[in-house]
């Protein structure tokens, strides 16, 4: 009970920047709820709004959580724990905040007056792709330089010395996280540039660079973070911390991209079920021409 209730933190920014998004999204949801009971052609459903709603808010609530809970105090004690807080910093907080699509109500309650709620087709329209979701490689290579660069004995010394770096760590795993999975599973409005398989593709290429990383701690046999050598490691070794986080790192990160791969795949069968309908009902609705002759003569 100890490890849960002492040493929560009073960071301001984060419970500032967590209660203007969330009291944000909810004004956004209300009005769409709105304009989704009145009209109901160019709105989601209100199920499926509310479904979003709190899979962005639990994303939101973990994010902010694993740096303002003890879990932020005890990364700097072991480096097993501040592979957790990587992980929902930037796998399991991201994939749920992309999950809940929260673009529109965040769009809506910003508008002025009472103009989206008016015209939400004309308000909600996405006409052209988001620059930073144009290169999806591109995406995928910076999400994966920046989850290996905070890993790096520099970065990571200077990151537990600093407050400044810490944040900077903070926000650069969130930023490429949800970037990477605007990539991978698409938000709405926003699709993915890339084809189902060439993200499924994307996704063994994140979980193998996550997987060289694991077994370089796991089965490394120097301390590469001595930073952490501190009394609280009387019972585990820092070596033995260095090998737990890397198992943390390397396994925890196989269940969101397992789901991931999952969508991907499904998303892929249900295209090509769309391509043979579509080419089925092509066949069935064109004429085809007749083998006899239209005026048989006399043989």
């Amino acid at each position: 009970m100890y490890y849960l209730t002492a040493h929560w933190s009073a960071s301001w920014v984060a419970v500032a920047a967590y209660v203007v998004v969330a009291a944000a999204h909810l004004a956004g949801l209300r009005r769409m709820l709105a304009a989704s009971a009145h009209s109901g052609q160019d709105e989601p459903s209100a199920r499926q709004l509310r479904r979003e709603a709190w899979l962005f808010q639990s994303g939101l609530a973990i994010t902010v959580l694993s740096i303002v809970s003890p879990l932020g105090y005890w990364t700097d004690v072991y480096i097993w724990v501040r592979a957790v807080q990587a992980l929902m910093l930037a796998f399991v907080g991201p994939a749920l905040i992309v999950a809940g699509a929260p673009w529109l109500p965040l769009r809506r309650a910003f508008a002025r007056g009472s103009s989206a709620a008016a015209e939400p087709g004309k308000a909600d329209r996405a006409d052209r792709v988001p620059v930073f979701l144009r290169y999806p490689v591109a995406t995928v290579v910076a999400f994966n330089v920046v989850w290996l660069g905070w890993q790096f004995p520099a970065l990571l010394d200077a990151a537990h010395g600093s407050a400044a770096v810490s944040f900077a760590d903070h926000v650069t795993y969130i930023a490429a996280g949800i970037l990477l999975w605007l990539q991978l599973i698409g938000s709405r409005p926003f699709s993915p540039a890339a084809s189902p398989l060439r993200r499924a593709a994307l996704i063994v290429a994140t979980v193998g660079v996550g997987t060289v990383l694991g077994m370089v701690l796991v089965f490394g046999n120097g301390v590469l973070y001595p930073v952490y050598s501190n009394s609280a490691h009387h019972i585990m070794t820092v070596l033995d911390d260095q090998q737990l986080a890397g198992a943390v790192l390397w396994m925890g990160m196989l269940p969101g991209m397992i789901c991931g791969a999952v969508v991907v795949l499904t998303q892929w069968l249900r295209d090509e079920e769309s391509e043979e309908l579509s080419a089925g009902l092509d066949r069935l609705l064109t004429q085809r021409k007749s083998s006899w002759p239209s005026r048989p003569g006399l043989r």
